[in-house]
């Protein structure tokens, strides 16, 4: 058996942007608890959570995805998870989300999708998307994903 070495390096531990999405996480959380199926209160979550984002490309995103997710998938349960804006089924289950770029300060944001979403095709398929902008060709994308994610 060999001996253990010690190490004088200190782990750097989480960001201070990781520290409060787990903390935006305990509190939804919490929420989620008291009204896990009240539609408004989870819109007035996820709206406040886009009017918080710090980039005005950013907000502007965040909305119009609202209107695209909740057009596309009406029975979508809009919520927030992890402090981003998204959307879960019948059961509780996130099926797709918006991540601003400016929440962890990279170059674009992310529209992405969780496991339960069917999406599948074959043995490999994307499941998140960087966005620089929203034109009309990525709102009909992100609307046709919608739809086959919760079909």
């Amino acid at each position: 058996m060999s001996p253990v070495k010690k190490t004088t390096q200190k782990a750097e531990g989480f960001t201070a942007d990781e520290k409060a999405a787990m903390k935006a996480r305990a509190l939804e959380l919490k929420l989620e608890a008291k009204a896990s199926k009240n539609r408004e209160e989870g819109e007035k979550a996820l709206l406040a959570a886009v009017a918080a984002m710090k980039d005005p490309t950013d907000r502007s995103m965040g909305k119009r995805i609202h209107e695209l997710v909740t057009a596309a998938a009406p029975n979508l349960m809009p919520k927030t998870w992890y402090g981003m804006p998204a959307y879960a089924d019948k059961d509780g289950k996130v099926i797709c989300f918006f991540q601003a770029a400016s929440k962890f300060g990279v170059r674009y944001a992310t529209f992405g999708f969780q496991p339960d979403a069917k999406l599948d095709d074959g043995n490999m398929w994307a499941a998140s998307f960087a966005l620089i902008k929203l034109t009309s060709a990525e709102e009909a994308k992100i609307t046709a994903l919608v739809k086959k994610a919760v079909s």
